[in-house]
């Protein structure tokens, strides 16, 4: 047997792996590394963070992805040259962030990584018929692998689309997994760049488990603090609790095809970017609205989205705690909003449930990476946007 299959055969034999976990999402501000223990798999799933760090990319780096970014036209050597640049790149990443935890790389069983989002086209958003739901990430599996010396699983978000998904959320796969509890309906909502959220039934069935993509979440708010007050973010909301909500902008913002489509969904900034906002503030005739205002109505746009997608989940029991995560939830402005308009409902973080918030989305990959190694068995049924698949492309460090 090639000694290769052979270590795979004995990862999946151990009672315990240790699996690292990254995660770069579309804000592009860092790469998220956990380090994660896991027992078991399927429901039988236990997995404890280790250790957590996000290491911000340097300026350099945010200008060269941003080339290729969420662009219909763009320069393909870049993007040819990118994928096994980001590769490398993670790779030195998850090898300082070993040395500085005092590990060494041979203790990791493998590393799942997501890659860098660059396009994300579902059928919804490209409308060509002829062609199926797609979606690209960067960063090259194999020479992360070779880079760290440790077994890599990547491209997750292929093999969704190749069994009919549009790539996305796959955080429905890790939620059930890890989140499930019996007897408790829950509702666990990511706000990233894209906001998107998981339901999941307290009989722990798996065919109703529901997620979807609910609109922008940090995406627009990023991109006009960067263009229009130099800030990679807008910090606790300093900026936006300053304005005042714009109705008739708000409206014209929601009035997209996107939100009245059929729940489940995706996104992308591939739709909603600084284009997006401008058009919508043109056919509102707010030409003259501060800046301030514009960005008080965006974090109103997240959370009006949101909550209009939980409160149209038909046939099911609405939880009375929504548990979140993502870098949304350090605002307090959408937070509070959300509160506002759900008045009934706890707004939580996933660290209530014991999960940090800020790393989960690097644990659900390494939780897919788990379950390709020694779990898919749980079936989620053949409805659209859930199939059961095992995910994750796997590349030997030698």
């Amino acid at each position: 047997m090639n000694k290769n299959i052979q270590k795979l055969y004995d990862i999946a034999q151990k009672p315990s792996r240790k699996i690292i976990g990254l995660m770069s999402g579309t804000s592009m501000d860092g790469l998220d590394v956990a380090l994660c223990e896991y027992q078991g798999s399927g429901l039988e799933t236990k997995v404890k963070v280790l250790k957590f760090d996000t290491v911000p990319f340097d300026e350099d780096v945010k200008i060269e992805i941003r080339k290729v970014f969420a662009k219909k036209e763009i320069d393909f050597q870049q993007l040819c040259m990118l994928n096994p640049w980001i590769g490398n790149l993670h790779g030195e990443i998850v090898n300082q962030c070993l040395k500085n935890w005092q590990i060494e790389n041979s203790e990791v069983d493998c590393i799942a990584s997501h890659g860098q989002t660059v396009f994300h086209a579902p059928r919804i958003l490209h409308n060509i018929d002829k062609f199926p739901n797609a979606t690209l990430q960067i960063g090259d599996g194999d020479h992360l692998a070779v880079k760290t010396g440790i077994l890599t699983l990547s491209d997750f978000r292929q093999k969704h689309c190749a069994a009919g998904g549009e790539g996305a959320p796959l955080a429905v796969y890790g939620d059930y997994l890890i989140f499930s509890e019996k007897g408790k309906n829950r509702i666990l909502l990511n706000m990233g760049g894209i906001s998107n959220f998981t339901f999941l039934s307290g009989d722990l069935n798996p065919e109703k488990v529901f997620a979807t993509d609910t609109g922008p979440g940090n995406t627009i708010l990023d991109a006009f603090t960067q263009k229009y007050f130099q800030k990679p973010y807008d910090k606790n909301a300093e900026i936006a609790r300053k304005g005042k909500v714009s109705d008739s902008l708000l409206k014209e913002l929601k009035n997209h095809a996107f939100f009245s489509g059929a729940l489940p969904k995706t996104t992308g900034p591939e739709l909603f970017n600084l284009t997006y906002l401008e058009n919508a503030i043109q056919l509102s005739g707010n030409t003259n609205l501060c800046n301030e205002d514009i960005m008080a109505t965006l974090c109103s746009l997240t959370a009006d989205t949101i909550v209009d997608c939980i409160l149209s989940l038909k046939n099911t029991s609405l939880p009375d705690e929504v548990f979140m995560s993502g870098g949304g939830m350090h605002n307090p402005l959408i937070v509070g909003m959300l509160q506002e308009k759900m008045p009934n409902t706890k707004f939580l973080k996933t660290d209530d449930i014991g999960i940090n918030g800020d790393a989960k989305e690097a644990v659900l990959f390494a939780t897919l990476a788990n379950e390709a190694l020694c779990g898919g068995e749980t079936d989620f049924g053949q409805r659209q946007g859930v199939p059961s698949v095992s995910m994750g492309k796997i590349s030997f460090a030698d």
